[in-house]
This record gives structure tokens, C-alpha cells and sequence, in this order.
């Protein structure tokens, strides 16, 4: 596939407009057009031991779950690892690619997949996503009625004021009066020169404000609240999650009041670090990769136990099943291949 095809196609996959504000997501190193790609190299961080790895694979791009450009780079030499990354990258002519927390939103993603280590359960996303551009521009719509001879020199006020769209005018009765009706959208910053404005022309009497909510996208967001279908011991749940994760260990704090034989009926979970979307939930059980001293203990201070992984822990065994789902949605038109060399930086000494 033409790599700027497959860009498309994995957009359409994920969109990038569910992603954090604060992440870089999306193509971040493009080899000079053309450029085909026959395999697709999947990985959860992109380290120069993956980079080589890529390299000996002949991948033509490199989906990267963690953005290997996160922060500027203000130039690209031998110094440091990043900087070798995107020379490593172009002189293979490979692309890099990197969904993060798109991944996390969406239905099919990754803490969708976190959620089977539960065992049979129901969820929903904790942070609910939004659709981007709906209903229409701006947050706020407003409405108001005026006599034609007002009309033309408010209009005119109106249109110079930034930030302005979906400006309409139709024929209204008002009282038995014939009057222009006025509808347009505007921000939230126009909004208050709109107001200052009809005041001044005595119309804010006639005026209608409607806050112009964007509607939820199902089951797309972050973090999700489940539901076990039936209570399970916390000393079962930490099983079950080391054996979804393959892992030997993980780190457990018995919430107050709780002990390893509580039963958990609800659970929130964010795959990575997850304290800022797990925060002030009521969950008998947090589960993620990270969170701060200070998270944990204000957790279990309110009787919520919590499963820490180690960040990647927690993503990492979602590459399978995104092969998988990949291979699907791009009708097996190139080769897709799960990095070997990719892991967690830390084990237990």
C-alpha cells in the first residue's frame, strides 16, 4: 500500500481526533514520497533496540503505540537516542506512526482489551469522547427577532464580530407583527459581543441562548467503569490479571477496611498511568500500569484496593489482537509483524 493510503485507512481506524489534546499522534517521520509499504511493524515504544529490529525486518513503517516524538526536537544528530530514532528511520526510509491515546478511546482498543483480564463483565468509559465537529461550529446558537428597520445595522455589527457562522434570516410573526427572526452560532468568546450588542439595540428582551452540546460517542473514551457479572475475591482478580497479562508479579494495595478476600463487584481501569482518569471514582478496584504514592494512598484511604502493572504492562499484550483487527480492516493487503524485541523497562531484581 501507498503509505499515505495506509495513513488514511489507520486514521480510519482510530481516529486521531479521540486522542488527548496534550498527546502527538498520527504520521510523525515520513520518508520522501513514494513510499510503499509492505509491512507494517507494530510495537508498544519504540527503542533503538526496536529501531534495529525493524530495520532487520525490513519494515517500511513502524506503528509506535507510544509517540517516539513527544517532545520538540530542536535537531536531529547522533547525540541522543530520540535524534538517532528519526536518522535510523530515514536512512531505512521507514515511517513512524503512533495512535497512543486514540488507541485508548475507542471501542476496540486497548482498555477495552484491559478489560478481559476481568473475567465476564460489562463497562462504559469513565471520560466519555465527544464527536469532534457536531453538531456544527461554535458552542453556543443564538436567536432573537427585530424589526427590519433595526436589522440591517445590527447584521452589519454581527458580521464584523470574529468567530461568527450559520448566520440565517427568515420571515417571523411576532405578536402579529411581521419581524426578521436571526440565527447564528457563534463561540463562546463572541458570544459575550453578541449579548453586548443586542443589549445596546434593546433586543436582548427577544433573545434565545442555546448551549450546543456535542453528542457522546458510544462506548469511545477514557479509562472504563465495569461491572463484574458476578462479586470475585480481590486475591482472584489479581490472578486473573497476571494470567490476561502473562506476568509474574504485580503490585497490590488492600484498600482500607478491605482484605485480599473483599469481594470486587466494580472496577475502574486505565491502561499506562492512569491516576488523572481514575481519580474520585467509586470503584471497589483501581487497575493500571502507574500511579503516585500519594494516588494509591488517597485510594485506599477510601477503600479502593489497587493492581499496579508497571505502564506497559498494561498496553503491551494488545499488539496481538491489534494485528489481528489490523490485518481485517486493511483486507491483508500488506504484512503485519509484532515486535520480539519490545518490553517493559523494569523487572522485579
Amino acid at each position: 500500500m501507498n503509505l499515505r493510503e495506509l495513513v488514511s485507512a489507520l486514521n480510519d481506524f482510530a481516529s486521531p481526533s479521540l486522542a488527548e489534546s496534550w498527546d502527538n499522534v498520527g504520521l510523525l517521520v515520513e520518508p520522501s514520497p513514494p513510499h510503499t509499504v509492505n509491512t507494517l511493524f507494530l510495537t508498544n515504544d519504540l527503542t533503538e533496540e526496536v529501531m534495529e529490529e525493524a530495520v532487520q525486518k525490513k519494515a517500511d513503517l513502524v506503528l509506535s503505540y507510544h509517540p517516539p516524538i513527544f517532545t520538540p526536537l530542536k535537531r536531529v544528530t547522533w547525540k541522543t537516542w530520540k535524534e538517532r530514532l528519526v536518522v535510523r528511520a530515514l536512512e531505512n526510509r521507514i515511517g513512524i506512526y503512533s495512535p497512543h491515546t486514540a488507541y485508548d478511546a475507542i471501542p476496540h482498543g486497548v482498555n477495552n482489551w484491559l478489560t478481559k483480564g476481568l473475567g465476564a463483565c460489562t463497562s462504559v468509559p469513565l471520560h466519555p469522547s465527544t464527536a469532534p465537529s457536531s453538531p456544527a461550529e461554535g458552542t453556543h446558537r443564538v436567536e432573537f427577532c427585530a424589526h427590519a428597520e433595526h436589522l440591517d445595522a445590527v447584521l452589519s455589527k454581527i458580521k464584523g464580530i470574529p468567530e461568527i457562522s450559520c448566520l440565517t434570516t427568515l420571515p417571523a410573526r411576532v405578536e402579529g407583527e411581521a419581524q426578521t427572526r436571526v440565527s447564528l452560532n457563534c463561540s463562546q468568546k463572541a458570544l459575550l459581543e453578541v449579548v453586548a450588542l443586542l443589549a445596546q439595540n434593546s433586543l436582548h428582551h427577544n433573545t434565545e441562548i442555546l448551549l450546543l452540546q456535542k453528542p457522546l460517542l458510544p462506548h469511545t473514551g477514557m479509562g472504563r467503569l465495569c461491572t463484574l457479572s458476578e462479586p470475585v475475591s480481590l486475591s482472584d482478580i489479581i490472578e486473573r490479571i497476571k494470567g490476561h497479562l502473562q506476568l509474574p508479579h504485580v503490585r497490590v494495595a488492600v484498600g482500607a477496611g478491605r482484605t485480599l478476600e473483599s469481594p470486587v463487584k466494580k472496577a475502574a481501569l486505565c491502561a499506562g498511568s492512569g491516576s488523572s482518569v481514575l481519580k474520585g471514582t467509586e470503584a471497589d478496584l483501581y487497575l493500571t500500569g502507574e500511579m503516585s504514592h500519594h494516588d494509591v494512598l488517597d485510594a485506599v484511604a477510601n477503600g479502593i484496593s489497587v493492581i499496579l502493572c508497571e505502564h506497559s504492562n498494561t498496553e503491551r499484550g494488545f499488539l496481538s489482537e491489534l494485528r489481528d483487527a489490523l490485518a481485517i480492516h486493511l483486507q491483508n493487503k500488506i504484512n503485519i509483524i509484532v515486535s520480539e524485541k519490545d518490553r517493559d523497562p523494569l523487572q522485579v531484581a
